[in-house]
């Protein structure tokens, strides 16, 4: 279908666009979430945990079902309702009277927000399986870029009220989904779907396949491992902020729109060369061991300036995300492309449960004892478990990528 080549820019203006609406929200949530709960910035920390476990809860169920009905009707019709549903949900919680109306409202968010299982599922309908690696780095590539434009986007609204950011998100949701009924094609070829069935629409179904190939195991362990330390970022990273530095929501939102370029440019720039040049296995090696690094000098750090210097280190963790992503890839079959990355997105879900509940809640004993660098700390032990991992497990075991020139 040669029309395809059209539908990989408009699904990765979906996934910019959902992550501008994740990352818009940012820099005005602790004020937002004080005014509506007439609670301190310690107990806002704890509820802003709180509720993207419940928008967690929500991706986890949503994101294997979703893409199981990707591989049976298509990836368009799932992408479109999908950004429907998550402007309508903007739009209601920009008038949220209540804290309980967010907590609604962000569970919306996350079932709509599993649009990134269908969205993978078109990069590897229209991608080759020797280039799926290098092609899931424009998805992170987007993500990055999203969270350039969300943060800065959301601390210049800042000034205009905590709703405003909220509008905007909405407004940016529904146009990309108008975007989508006139322009997306269909990427993926009638041949090859399959019929729907609830019991296959859950993580373990979802990666069922995978588990015959005993070395996807502990390469999904990995890499839940490194989502789980990823998370510090959106469950801490406002308030830890506030905290350590007493900084504004527009130094927060300009401090996460540096840290969205960093990592954009990486994706865009870096990162495909550089696999398609060394290979998935030690790109994943390189992103672990970096990932591992930055969290531990943010732990440390003794002035803000000084996030900016680091930031550069901590984004070499971007190869993580495409190389896990493109191995796992081809070792499914075209068929089975939507269940599998509908499980990865469930597999970020549960990482998303866990973390940010536990990073919330480390960020603010650390804060109680001392120790404001606590949660980062933390998620540095994890991203260096799934190090030890991969290179004890996974490392030897993994055929390299057909074009992978130095490990050929």
């Amino acid at each position: 279908m040669p029309s395809t080549s059209r539908a990989m820019p408009i699904v990765l203006a979906a996934v910019l666009i959902d992550t501008i609406g994740f990352g818009i929200v940012m820099p005005v949530f602790p004020t937002l979430l004080r005014h509506l709960g007439h609670i301190d910035l310690e107990a806002a920390t704890r509820v802003a945990g709180y509720m993207l476990v419940a928008f967690a809860l929500a991706q986890f169920v949503a994101g294997p079902v979703l893409g199981n009905l990707s591989d049976r009707y298509g990836r368009r019709p799932v992408l479109i309702a999908s950004m429907l549903a998550f402007g309508v949900d903007y739009a209601l919680m920009a008038v949220a009277p209540s804290l309980a109306w967010l907590f609604v409202g962000r569970i919306v968010a996350g079932i709509a927000g599993a649009v990134f299982g269908p969205a993978g599922s078109v990069i590897a309908d229209v991608t080759p399986p020797e280039r799926r690696s290098a092609a899931f780095g424009y998805i992170s590539a987007a993500f990055g870029i999203g969270f350039v434009i969300g943060p800065a986007i959301g601390g210049l609204l800042a000034g205009f009220g905590p709703r405003a950011p909220f509008i905007a998100a909405a407004v940016l949701a529904l146009g990309n989904a108008a975007v989508m009924a006139v322009a997306m094609p269909e990427t993926y070829a009638r041949e090859n779907r399959r019929a729907f069935h609830w019991r296959d629409a859950h993580i373990v179904g979802a990666f069922k396949p995978l588990f015959a190939i005993r070395i996807a195991v502990p390469l999904i362990a990995a890499c839940f491992s490194y989502q789980l330390s990823h998370m510090v970022y959106p469950a801490t990273w406002a308030f830890w902020a506030t905290i350590r530095f007493q900084w504004s929501p527009s130094a927060i939102g300009w401090s996460l729109a540096y840290i969205g370029l960093v990592m954009a440019v990486m994706q865009a720039v870096v990162v495909g060369p550089v696999i398609a040049r060394i290979g998935d296995r030690r790109a994943l090696v390189i992103g672990l061991a970096a990932d591992a690094l930055g969290f531990v000098l943010f732990a440390f750090i003794a002035a803000g300036w000084q996030n900016y210097a680091i930031m550069p280190i901590a984004a070499l963790s971007g190869f993580v995300g495409p190389a896990v992503n493109g191995l796992l890839s081809r070792m499914a079959g075209p068929e089975r492309q939507g269940a599998l990355q509908g499980g990865l997105g469930s597999l970020n879900s549960v990482a998303t449960i866990i973390s940010p509940l536990l990073m919330t809640q480390v960020l603010a004993a650390g804060v109680t004892h001392g120790f404001v660098g606590a949660a980062f700390l933390l998620a540095a032990g994890l991203a260096f478990l799934a190090l030890i991992i991969v290179v004890w497990k996974v490392l030897d075991r993994v055929p390299p990528a057909p074009d992978a020139i130095a490990e050929a």
